[in-house]
């Protein structure tokens, strides 16, 4: 648990929601001009109802002191002013949210390329769509409402000096109670709900998806049962704390109503005279007016209050999901003297806490060699592929490619010379001529086709009547489990990058496949760097070096 769970809201919850407000700089001409116009048309709904409540009492004493071409132009300005402003805040909002997903999404993906590690799928779906979508209510719930109470209290205090000061303190006392004693008090009530909303809900996502994905083996162990148990129970768990919040936000809420009525009860008890010196009837409906114009403004804030806490914990996660990027880059244009890669005296861990995967490895794998990385499970062999794609710095040590330090090389430049083919490489649901673009997306269709030939499934394609724009089912449905790694091996050929990281690529094959498969990666990738790693080895690899890794330590064999 973080900090914000102990200490009070608007204190630590403030810092993520900063960091969030930060992250929209681009959007804040947009955001400001949404403000600028929301301000705008409350001030022009005050005119309107001051100017309708000079002409009730004006009419209740003979005078005509507004007139219809007045109200008119006052009426017609809110209309307008009402929705430029729900153009501009919404547009403003929705573009802040779009920059901020892809932010997110980015950053995981960043340090997501050996996988989610310990992630859990479910769990970073809720916050890429549900706190993400929370903080919504960041600019159109409180800070939009909030500038106007900033208004609303000086103005109202303005107007109501003239009638009487001493009813000018009570109401302002009570609107400045509404607007921002009581959503503090909402803010604080609700504030380790708010944070157990998050939780059940990203629970309920999980289990969801887990029943979802796992559908086939639930069925074939007949666990429908249990599973569907598990999600009603996380579904309860959620229902739980939206009652919990739902029930304290309405008590703040009546509390804010009460506030309004009181305000109400002191504005009529000024007009007859009762408790306050009596006031203009003129000057006294005008206030009252005002007064209904400013609680309907700020009428929302204490549900804000509670919202706050909700956007904060929402901010938070975001944050925490999205991993910060490593450290340094080299200057433009800087890049690594060939491709030779040496590990010198790395330790790594994935967390920590947790045993070292490796405590002082030391390797070297030279320019256009092909070697292999051997190891038992849980001896590293991914974790090597991690480092090596960057997806996680070294605790201590030095990765270098071509003389450059891993860590200080440009990320583009990296990516454009490493390609990885995993033991469960993804086919996405969309055609195979779009699953070959994801290696190289400016590849014509002379390169796939001899990147699907060199992965020995060119044949098999052309025999289909769409060719390249046949589709794909999700995850490669339709092909066998021999062709679609080898529609991923030409995806990774597709690549011009000069270093090839195959890990388990035969992973899940049966022995005939799994042969014919590694054969065809000895008749490719000539003149490239390909680093296999595998559990063991068939006997048809072509290897210029083997590494036995073991104890976090790698040890040369015999090729």
């Amino acid at each position: 648990m973080s900090r914000a769970t102990t200490e009070r809201p608007g204190q630590a919850g403030i810092r993520p929601v900063l960091r969030i407000l930060g992250l929209w700089r681009a959007h804040a001409v947009g955001l400001a001009i949404g403000v600028i116009l929301s301000l705008l048309a409350f001030v022009a709904g005050l005119a309107l109802l001051a100017a309708s409540g000079s002409a009730v009492a004006g009419t209740g004493v003979g005078l005509v002191l507004a007139s219809a071409l007045l109200l008119r132009l006052f009426g017609a300005g809110r209309v307008v002013l009402r929705y430029l402003e729900r153009l501009a805040t919404h547009d403003a909002t929705f573009r802040a949210l779009a920059d901020l997903r892809v932010w997110f999404f980015r950053g995981v993906a960043a340090r997501s390329s050996g996988g989610l590690g310990f992630r859990r799928s479910g769990d970073l779906l809720s916050r890429l769509v549900g706190d993400v979508e929370a903080l919504d209510g960041l600019y159109l719930r409180i800070i939009v409402p909030l500038a106007g109470a900033i208004i609303a209290v000086p103005l109202l205090f303005i107007l109501a000096e003239r009638a009487s000061p001493v009813l000018a303190i009570v109401l302002v006392a009570l609107l400045a109670l509404a607007a921002f004693v009581l959503p503090y008090l909402a803010g604080w009530l609700v504030s380790r709900d708010s944070r157990a909303l998050s939780g059940a809900s990203a629970a309920l996502r999980i289990a969801v998806l887990d029943l979802v994905s796992g559908l086939r083996e639930v069925r074939a162990f007949n666990a429908e049962r249990r599973m569907l148990a598990g999600v009603q129970g996380r579904e309860a768990e959620l229902l739980a704390v939206q009652h919990r919040l739902s029930l304290r936000t309405a008590i703040a809420g009546a509390a804010s109503f009460l506030c309004q009525q009181l305000a109400i009860l002191a504005v009529l008890a000024a007009l007859t005279g009762l408790v306050f010196a009596r006031v203009d009837p003129i000057a006294g409906t005008i206030v009252l007016f005002v007064l209904l114009a400013s609680f309907e403004l700020v009428g929302g804030l204490t549900r804000a209050g509670a919202l706050a806490g909700n956007v904060a914990n929402a901010a938070e996660r975001v944050l925490d999901a999205r991993a910060p990027a490593l450290d340094g880059s080299a200057p433009a244009g800087v890049k690594p003297a060939g491709t030779a890669i040496s590990f010198r005296d790395v330790g790594f861990r994935w967390l920590p806490g947790r045993p070292a995967v490796f405590e002082h490895l030391t390797l070297d794998i030279q320019a256009g060699s092909r070697v292999a990385i051997l190891g038992p499970s849980g001896s590293g062999k991914s974790s090597l592929a991690a480092l090596l794609l960057r997806v996680v710095p070294p605790q201590h040590g030095q990765i270098t490619m071509g003389g450059v330090d891993l860590q200080k090389l440009d990320e583009t430049e990296l990516r454009s010379r490493v390609a990885w083919l995993s033991q469960a490489t993804h086919l996405f649901a969309d055609t195979i001529r779009a699953n070959l673009l994801l290696g190289r997306p400016d590849a014509t269709d002379t390169e796939l086709w001899q990147a699907l030939d060199q992965a020995m499934i060119g044949d098999v394609v052309r025999a289909m009547p769409d060719g390249l724009d046949t589709w794909l089912g999700e995850g490669g449905s339709g092909f066998s489990g021999g062709q679609q790694r080898r529609l991923a091996l030409a995806r990774t050929l597709v690549s011009t990058a000069p270093i090839l990281i195959l890990d388990e690529p035969a992973a899940g094959l049966d022995a005939e496949t799994e042969r014919a498969f590694l054969q065809t990666l000895n008749g490719v990738a000539a003149g490239r760097t390909v680093i296999l790693i595998a559990h063991r080895l068939t006997g048809v690899e072509v290897l210029d070096r083997i590494w036995r890794l073991a104890g976090g330590h790698a040890s040369a064999a015999a090729a």
